[in-house]
């Protein structure tokens, strides 16, 4: 029993190193190249739940908006899949190339870190600098007079409304009004939104530039955008604060001069730093009343109407019937729950996948979800699926609402002797029996009989099998143990594996080679040589560099033609990771990290 739990053991971790390695982190841009002040998006994805993400460090690149998180979940007979994604909206502020290094993230225990990705960015201008306005006779910075411009200058969060109930939507925007010109601005913080669920509206016109109007506030006109624009759902009751956007911004602010020709052509301006920010705003969200909660109610808030239709009324038992369900409406969607779906006993119900199509406004977020269950009749008979009752509050009129789906009647044939499956006559309809394995048919033909004493459990072989049974037993026991003694010793068991460990990334590499793509090939052959360097030479992966791998090398009687060809092999691959090499070739790069390999296991 002992070696079967071991065995065991083995497989399940196995099977865990597997369903690991499976977990992706990617990163990816929308546009490439860009130009100076146009406006992008990164996005980092990750096919499972994460924790302890860390952003890249942004160089040559002004954060607009970020991190903006979202989650999306599927399952599909029984398998669930979760994706989250972070992404930001990035402005190039410079000519030539930008970086975006590698962000980090744990995965079940494991790090995880993206490939970095260069952006060329091409002559272009400020994203905010008026391009109709002159430049002033001085041109220097000077740090602006708050008292003076904030009659003139300020930004406020504007809120559809400020009383609501919990899980109902409202919409902020983080507007800039202006009565001076705007030369340049960075963003410095971004509100986190704490206590809401939000979704970033995205407007395809706003992408390129920021869409100004005119509009009056408190009777004075102003030049006025949203620099941001947010759906919120309060996630619990209460007084919910929305934190304030801070902004620097460059003016050009008039100044007096007694030049006749500053007089003639439009007076003298001095460019001044002014930091700008929101006023907090507070939202009153009231619980949902107790009063009235159908027991279907679920947590939907909104407007919301219910269908359902199965793809086909008449089957065989056996055969598979998709069942699917709409909710469609305005309020809360992306946070509903699977909905409550209440199929006849004989059917095998599986989790339904889930399909989103739905679009966020400054009206709020609103569409449909569909839910396509896969059921399957176990037997042949007429059934009902019942109807499905939805509830949901409506805030316009402070009530519960509960709407329901049809009822549908399906009837079911006798299966095809293929299926293998049956009911009996007049049997409970939940006793379905399989055929060749529960019952077994009188057997027909000649039968082969024995006389006692003469089958194989009187044999010499059963005998001898019966005595070699406790062998086994003691040779698989003697066989563990001799196991977990070598294992004991981590430090031989990673020598003896450096070479498979390397052997992996290697071949990884090669099929990097043969697509052509230049920065996996080399990232997998660095990969391959440092693991395999750190198992071989027992060095921490955190400490090897050049010094301690050419001294562990020498230290183990390696030549040192052999080192300066591994560290020279090293180097190629760490620079080819961020600029093309073009001296040599990947093959060659792949053959030269291969044999190095070879002559240190056949050396150490």
């Amino acid at each position: 029993m002992k070696l079967k739990n071991f065995i065991l053991t083995i497989l399940l971790f196995s099977a865990g190193l597997l369903h690991a390695q499976e977990v992706k982190f990617t990163a990816g841009v929308n546009r490439n190249p860009v130009s100076v002040g146009d406006q992008f998006e990164v996005v980092f994805s990750v096919n499972g739940n994460g924790e302890n993400f860390i952003p890249p460090l942004w160089k040559g690149l002004q954060v607009l908006s970020g991190p903006n998180v979202s989650t999306s979940m599927e399952s599909i007979n029984g398998k669930t899949t979760v994706s989250n994604s972070i992404s930001y909206i990035l402005m190039a502020t410079s000519e030539g190339e930008a970086f975006i290094p590698a962000a980090t993230i744990t995965v079940n225990g494991n790090r995880l870190t993206t490939n970095p990705i260069k952006i060329k960015v091409t002559k272009g201008r400020p994203l905010q600098r008026n391009s109709g306005q002159q430049n002033g006779a001085d041109n220097s910075i000077i740090e602006g007079n708050t008292a003076d411009l904030a009659k003139s200058l300020f930004i406020k969060a504007v809120v559809d409304k400020s009383n609501v109930y919990q899980g109902e939507q409202l919409t902020v925007s983080f507007r800039i009004y202006t009565r001076i010109g705007i030369e340049d601005s960075r963003l410095d913080k971004v509100p986190d939104l704490t206590g809401f669920w939000n979704q970033d509206i995205k407007n395809p016109q706003q992408q390129q530039q920021v869409q100004w109007h005119v509009e009056t506030y408190k009777g004075l006109k102003y030049n006025a955008a949203d620099l941001k624009q947010t759906i919120l759902f309060p996630e619990h009751s209460g007084n919910i604060t929305i934190d304030p956007l801070e902004m620097t911004l460059l003016v050009r602010q008039p100044v007096q001069s007694h030049d006749i020709m500053d007089q003639f052509f439009g007076g003298a301006f001095k460019e001044v730093k002014y930091k700008a920010k929101s006023a907090p705003v507070v939202i009153h969200v009231k619980p949902l009343p107790d009063a009235g909660k159908p027991d279907s109610f679920a947590g939907a808030v909104g407007r919301f109407s219910i269908e359902a239709n199965p793809d086909k009324m008449a089957l065989k038992a056996n055969e598979p019937l998709n069942y699917k369900v709409k909710v469609t409406g305005a309020g809360n969607i992306k946070l509903l729950k699977t909905v409550n779906t209440e199929f006849p006993a004989d059917f095998e119900k599986y989790d339904p996948t889930i399909t989103d199509d739905i679009t966020e406004s400054v009206s709020g977020v609103e569409g449909s979800r569909v839910y396509n269950y896969l059921v399957i009749p176990r037997h042949e008979g007429e059934f009902t699926i019942n109807p499905i009752r939805f509830s949901y509050f409506n805030p316009s009129t402070n009530k519960y609402v509960t709407v329901t789906s049809k009822s549908f009647k399906i009837k079911v044939d006798k299966g095809v002797a293929g299926n293998n499956v049956t009911a009996l006559a007049g049997a409970d309809k939940q006793d379905v029996k399989v055929l060749d394995k529960d019952i077994r048919y009188i057997k027909t033909g000649n039968a082969s009989l024995n006389r006692p004493g003469e089958g194989f459990f009187v044999s010499a072989l059963y005998y001898l099998l019966l005595a070699a049974g406790p062998v086994f037993c003691i040779a698989a026991y003697n066989y563990r143990n001799r196991m977990i003694k070598l294992n004991s010793d981590v430090v031989m068991v990673k020598n003896k594996r450096a070479g498979k460990v390397a052997a992996k990334h290697l071949a990884s590499a090669q099929q990097q080679l043969q697509a052509n793509n230049t920065a996996a090939f080399y990232e997998d052959v660095f990969k391959g040589m440092y693991g395999y360097l750190s198992d071989k030479l027992n060095i921490p992966y955190a400490n090897l560099d050049r010094e301690n791998i050419g001294s562990a090398l020498n230290a183990r009687s390696v030549g040192d033609e052999l080192i300066n060809q591994v560290l020279e092999t090293l180097d190629l691959c760490e620079m080819a990771r961020y600029a093309p090499v073009t001296h040599i070739s990947k093959q060659e790069v792949f053959n030269k990290a291969k044999g190095i390999i070879n002559d240190i296991e056949n050396k150490i």
